[in-house]
């Protein structure tokens, strides 16, 4: 992997391609401050497209941990808590960006016989297209970025169309990586021009693609196991998708965008998810060998846990009682043991002054600190510095969605092998952040018999487990190896119900659960094909179970 700082001049001069036209972002005009096709390069389309592309994977991320408790998210009702106003500048970047400066490297790219640039092209295309579908539901494609044919107003493509041109999509890849080409492009971000790679990673999304709709397609589970019989997708952490982040802190901030928003002197912005902290391990001898990788602790007490008295300035619920559905399903409520200080799913409070004091992000993903029981405070330049990464697509979460099409064909024992793997294989990846972070006490640190420890002590408790109890644990699993990024576990949750264990929100009455959420304004204001959804209970094409708030069972 190559730190993107090292090539900040060919990104600023492509930077303007991606960040042109603000106003109605599918009718896009000639912007006098864009490059013509003709002035362009394919190498600098490449690189804008590799960059946005992983921006909008973090920060797509980021929204989809929310609901599904990977992070806290800090409102009491569903509908509010995210704003069609706060995808803007997301559908800006994929329709005004990336796939604007797709369609224009693609004619040059062809002229030049550079088919591996538009082979990579499309592999990040399809991905974004299915993330569109997943987020939004049905979504413009076919007649998206046709403004010079007069276009203005896109029509909706159906998520099931959406999907199938995905899959397109990746074949066409697939065929452009193996065709005789002129070098591919200058920087690969992903996979510094390993295209054996790059095939394997267009593979495991019509994998993933197959998984999504299992729902509605009754030859999905054939065609997932039809790849992976041929053993040409990601099985190897050494294949993993992800993006790595550098150590520049201006001119340009290269570091993880979480460790640059919460490393900071005020400390920390995030706030850490009660559930996932404490199906972890928090305050347990057991605790999951990556839990001092994810979470940074600043302090070892909490206010109102383990005989600490309650502190009403900088956590005021620990001086009240638990509403009555979190006191009757036995959930944690306010705080954990051994300073794990976060939130709440939808503890809404204001923000006292415990940015010094709540646990932080880790050294994994984002590169922040190990916790080592050192207890000091964060600051800029500490831990890994924020050469961290955003995960995309990992080896141990295709070894889980494995284990899921096992589940699905009552297949326990085969599930329970691919559930170890994955767990195995997250845990080998985790630990290797460890001495990013200099100043970690390497005796604290987690090993490779660890990883395999942990994966047997799961395996035997799913072998155990009733029916029901084997998706929570494989639910639970891969929310914990997903953490970075919500993207699948949000899926998972719509697709299968699972976990249904959840902690609550704190109001009990929150409005039912997000299976889309509502089309960025900017969308619905400028385009009068399309109305907007006045609700986020409605459902994606893939997604036909029940509707909400009595599915998923935790609201």
């Amino acid at each position: 992997m190559k730190k993107i700082f090292k090539y900040l001049f060919g990104i600023i001069v492509v930077g303007s391609l991606a960040t042109g036209c603000e106003t109605t972002e599918l009718d896009i005009r000639d912007n006098p401050n864009a490059l013509t096709t003709d002035q362009a390069d394919v190498n600098l389309f490449i690189n804008s497209i590799q960059i946005s592309y992983a921006e909008l994977q973090e920060s797509f991320g980021f929204t989809a941990s929310q609901p599904v408790r990977l992070l806290v998210m800090q409102n009491r009702n569903y509908l509010n808590a995210f704003s069609p106003e706060g995808f803007n500048g997301r559908w800006s970047t994929v329709y005004a960006g990336i796939f604007q400066d797709i369609a224009a490297m693609k004619t040059l790219a062809e002229a030049n016989e550079q088919y591996r640039h538009i082979g990579v092209a499309q592999i990040l295309q399809a991905d974004l297209l299915t993330l569109l579908v997943d987020f939004f539901g049905d979504v413009p494609f076919s007649d998206a970025n046709r403004a010079t044919e007069g276009v203005f107003n896109p029509a909706l493509d159906t998520g099931a169309e959406a999907y199938q041109a995905a899959l397109d999509l990746l074949d066409e890849a697939i065929n452009n990586l193996n065709r005789a080409s002129a070098p591919g492009p200058s920087l690969d971000f992903f996979y510094d021009g390993d295209w054996d790679k790059w095939e394997k990673l267009a593979n495991t999304l019509k994998m993933k693609i197959y998984l999504q709709r299992r729902l509605v397609d009754g030859g999905a589970v054939a065609a997932f196991n039809t790849i992976v019989s041929s053993g040409n997708y990601i099985q190897s952490s050494a294949d993993d998708f992800q993006f790595q982040y550098g150590a520049n802190e201006v001119q340009p901030d290269t570091r993880h965008p979480e460790y640059a928003d919460n490393y900071i002197p005020q400390g920390a912005g995030t706030y850490m998810s009660h559930y996932l902290m404490n199906l972890m391990g928090a305050g347990s001898e057991d605790k999951d060998p990556r839990m001092r990788y994810y979470f940074y602790r600043q302090t070892d007490e909490t206010p109102g846990q383990d005989g600490v008295a309650p502190n009403e300035e900088t956590l005021s619920c620990s001086l009240e009682t638990a509403p009555q559905h979190y006191l009757d399903g036995n959930f944690p409520f306010c705080g954990l043991p051994e300073g794990y200080w976060g939130r709440d799913h939808g503890d809404d409070d204001g923000i006292p002054p415990d940015g010094l004091l709540r646990t932080a992000w880790g050294v994994y993903p984002v590169a922040g600190m190990f916790d080592d029981d050192r207890f000091e405070r964060i600051g800029q330049g500490k831990g890994g510095g924020g050469t961290g990464i955003v995960p995309i697509v990992l080896a141990s979460w295709v070894d889980i969605w494995k284990a899921e099409i096992a589940l699905v064909g009552n297949n326990p024992t085969q599930a329970q092998s691919a559930l170890e793997a994955g767990i195995e294989k997250s845990i080998r990846k985790v630990i290797t952040f460890g001495p990013k972070d200099p100043g970690a006490d390497s005796d604290f640190f987690s090993t490779n018999d660890d990883a395999i420890d942990y994966a047997e002590f799961v395996g035997e408790n799913f072998a155990n487990a009733s029916s029901s109890d084997k998706w929570n644990i494989l639910a639970e699993q891969l929310w914990v190896a997903t953490f970075g990024n919500g993207r699948d576990a949000f899926n998972f949750y719509r697709r299968t119900g699972f976990p249904n264990n959840l902690q609550p929100n704190r109001e009990p009455n929150p409005g039912g659960f997000v299976r889309l959420f509502r089309y960025p304004s900017i969308f619905t204001n400028n385009n009068t094909n399309v109305q907007q959804r006045q609700n986020v209970t409605s459902q994606t094409f893939w997604d036909n179970n029940p509707s909400s708030p009595g599915f998923p069972v935790a609201n």
